[in-house]
């Protein structure tokens, strides 16, 4: 992949990435940190990125650095990660996010080479703060698009590879504890998303719960934040099904031990539907405002997508254009069917897996 302009012999030693919202993006980040770590082991990674996702990243074996980004104290933000840039030099910074802040971000940092997007994909301007810009690209899935930055770098990449899920003994302590409680396998369910149109229907959700104890023997167990949609989508749910029972507000670190102790998750497009594909853990997704081909399950499960973003038969491109009104068309019954094939497709391998890994 040419580079504009080429970029130059690089010796990697010190390398900066700008990426500091999304769960979801932070989890399509982790690969490109492992090819890079794979290519040149003693490369030293700092990453920039917000406190929610850095819950999820630290501690993570090839992080060697974090630097917060804490939006919540306003233009306080940009001078706080200004000043801990400031003795932070690298030889190579990532700007992988397309937005305004992240471009100030890439600014302050100190690098001869901040390579980021190409002029038709760098939203606000963006790429007015980097020097180098990988080669224009028809769309592609959001981690095939990160997966562009390490062609340029030509670093080679295969399979992509996540190390997330209790890394510790005392993580995988309390994984044991909380799935103890239960007697039957567990089911998380993602109960909302960042944005209303994301969401699907509390009391379908409900509905659910009951297919999910009554023909699957599976625990129906609610995952997510606090905040006062999630809360209202819990309240709806737990009246209309007393099996559910709720974690909402367990933070990033222990969803990701409930997702990765699960037979099954079921979930909107959000960060949890990504982990989960992370993890390895079948999981059911409901797509509907935005494009499943950009942003879908990855490279598993896709089997398992409800897509309600298109029409029947609908061959629709690959953009970033959201569609409001979809979810509302995904059934209780097409999350029935597929259980289903999750049943006959899954369920089996994945009970012994979980067999296997939780009693060592």
């Amino acid at each position: 992949m040419i580079t504009t302009p080429p970029l130059p012999s690089l010796r990697l030693r010190r390398v900066g990435i700008v990426m500091m919202s999304a769960v979801g993006d932070a989890v399509h980040v982790m690969p490109v940190i492992h090819a890079l770590k794979t290519h040149t082991p003693l490369v030293q990674i700092s990453w920039i990125l917000q406190p929610g996702p850095a819950t999820l990243v630290r501690g993570h074996p090839l992080v060697d650095d974090i630097v917060l980004f804490d939006r919540s104290r306003g233009w306080r933000a940009f001078l706080d990660v200004r000043r801990a840039l400031a003795h932070r030099p690298f030889d190579l910074v990532l700007g992988l996010q397309v937005y305004f802040k992240a471009g100030l971000v890439t600014h302050f940092t100190h690098a001869p080479i901040k390579l980021g997007f190409d002029k038709a994909r760098a939203r606000d301007l963006n790429w007015m703060f980097t020097t180098h810009r990988i080669a224009p690209h028809v769309g592609q899935h959001v981690q095939d698009q990160y997966f562009e930055f390490l062609d340029a770098l030509r670093v080679p990449h295969d399979a992509p590879q996540w190390t997330l899920g209790p890394w510790n003994t005392e993580e995988r302590e309390w994984q044991r504890n909380f799935l103890a409680q239960f007697d039957r396998p567990i089911a998380p369910i993602v109960v909302a998303t960042s944005k209303h149109e994301k969401d699907w229907l509390p009391e379908r959700w409900a509905a659910v719960c009951h297919i999910l104890w009554h023909e699957f023997g599976l625990q129906p167990v609610l995952v997510g934040g606090q905040s006062a949609r999630e809360r209202a989508a819990e309240r709806t749910i737990v009246r209309d099904a007393p099996m559910a029972h709720s974690a909402l507000g367990s933070g990033l670190r222990k969803l990701s031990a409930i997702l990765d102790g699960a037979a099954v998750a079921l979930s909107p497009d959000t960060g949890p539907l990504h982990l989960a594909v992370a993890l390895r853990t079948p999981v059911i997704s409901l797509v509907g405002y935005t494009n499943p081909k950009r942003v879908g399950p990855y490279d598993f499960a896709h089997d398992l997508m409800i897509d309600a973003y298109g029409d029947p038969g609908e061959n629709y491109p690959l953009d970033m254009h959201y569609r409001e009104g979809r979810m509302a068309r995904i059934t209780v019954d097409d999350v029935h069917a597929m259980l289903r094939r999750w049943r006959a497709r899954y369920e089996a391998q994945r009970l012994t897996e979980l067999s296997a890994r939780l009693t060592r």
